[in-house]
């Protein structure tokens, strides 16, 4: 379980639910250890695949790349901005903002004043063709004896025409300047607009990267915690010698609820975790029950800390008044496994004990692997003895 956990890097909220602090804790600090070793091999290997900056090209040429090194024998390198006398930084954005803003306008005006180009040059085109229309088909023309005076007056109203286009396009002119500048200042606000936001989105940046670091210092230190507690706690249990198995009054129990089996599936596959109660009772027949799981080593009999299929409710009932150090053994239904319920002197403990390979190992406490259930109680129970449960 706990290789498909780190395989997987993801934790079911319900398996996670079921697990103590400490080993929760414990978890979350095998999981960081795997993102780092996976990092780490993913750095070594882009660093294989970096090429050398100086390569020779086609062997005959002998051609090189070589860096310009500054005084201390390093590549040299200038950092806008921060050279002797150049300008500062902000003054250096703000012009670049400034340039681009007045480019922008200037485009948008030049495409501007070409319509307004083809506008004008249209309207007096017409204005003319529409004089000499009148001007042809008027009867003054027709009965002035003078043709030299109608071709003074059609040349005089020429004038007058092109001097009319030439205010109007100064106008136009004059006009579209103004647009340029006023759309020059609203192109550069919002540049500059958009450029506080940047520099918003880093400073917001920062402040997370701040506080994922100091997330994961703490995590680990939590974890180093909770590893340090365990050992001390396990040491503490062994020198009171208080770890014993329950009584009669559990293998009565433990017998009474174990007579009830659903009928055997002749096509039993294990999904990744229990989805039932049913599935959980048939794992237990066609795996567990041929391997002896929850029996007496090398015996028949039920061993009195087994207790099947309860609910943790139920577990923490039956040792409500059991003496510190008893413990009893349930069948998890969160996981293909068992869970070992432990009365403390202020509590319970809940340890899952996984099982879906073929040996058996406390979830993220102990690496310890096991051959059969009976093997891993045993190894962790330092001393049995009788007491009465009421």
């Amino acid at each position: 379980m706990m290789q498909q956990i780190l395989r997987d890097m993801f934790v079911d909220p319900e398996l996670l639910a079921e697990l103590n602090e400490e080993q929760r804790q414990i978890l979350f600090y095998k999981i960081r250890q795997e993102q780092v070793r996976r990092w780490t091999e993913c750095e070594s290997q882009e660093g294989s695949w970096e090429r050398p900056l100086t390569k020779e090209r086609d062997g005959e040429s002998g051609k090189s790349v070589q860096w310009l090194q500054g005084r201390d024998g390093e590549v040299w390198v200038w950092v806008m901005g921060d050279a002797p006398g150049d300008k500062p930084y902000e003054m250096i954005v703000k012009e670049l903002m400034e340039e681009r803003a007045r480019r922008q306008a200037q485009l948008e005006a030049q495409e501007l004043w070409r319509k307004k180009e083809e506008e004008i040059k249209q309207k007096f085109r017409d204005a003319i063709t529409k004089e000499k229309a009148r001007l042809v088909a008027g009867k003054w023309k027709e009965e002035a004896e003078d043709r030299k005076a109608a071709k003074q007056e059609e040349e005089r109203i020429r004038e007058k025409l092109k001097k009319q286009e030439e205010e109007e396009r100064q106008r136009e002119e004059e006009e579209i300047r103004r647009a340029e500048e006023k759309r020059a200042k609203e192109l550069y606000m919002s540049l500059e607009q958009e450029q506080r936001r940047s520099e918003q989105g880093d400073k917001e940046w920062e402040e997370q990267l701040r506080r994922s670091k100091e997330a994961d210092e703490e995590m680990t230190r939590k974890a180093r915690w909770a590893r340090d507690e365990y050992k001390r706690q396990s040491l503490r249990a062994i020198e009171k010698g208080h770890v014993a198995g329950l009584s009669g009054h559990f293998q009565k129990q433990s017998h009474r609820r174990h007579t009830l089996f659903f009928p055997i599936s002749p096509a039993w596959v294990r999904t990744p975790r229990p989805s039932s109660r049913e599935m959980v009772i048939l794992w237990f027949t066609e795996e567990q029950k041929p391997k002896q799981a929850g029996y007496e080593r090398n015996s028949n009999a039920i061993a009195p800390w087994f207790h099947g299929i309860i609910s943790r409710e139920d577990s923490e009932t039956l040792l409500m008044n059991a003496a510190e150090g008893s413990f009893l053994v349930r069948v998890s239904d969160r996981i293909w496994g068992y869970t070992l319920s432990y009365r403390t002197a202020s509590g319970f403990k809940h340890f899952l004990i996984d099982a879906s390979r073929d040996y058996y190992s406390f979830l993220g406490v102990d690496q310890n692997r096991h051959a059969t259930l009976a093997d891993i109680i045993d190894f962790h129970k330092v001393k049995e003895y009788e007491e009465s449960y009421y």
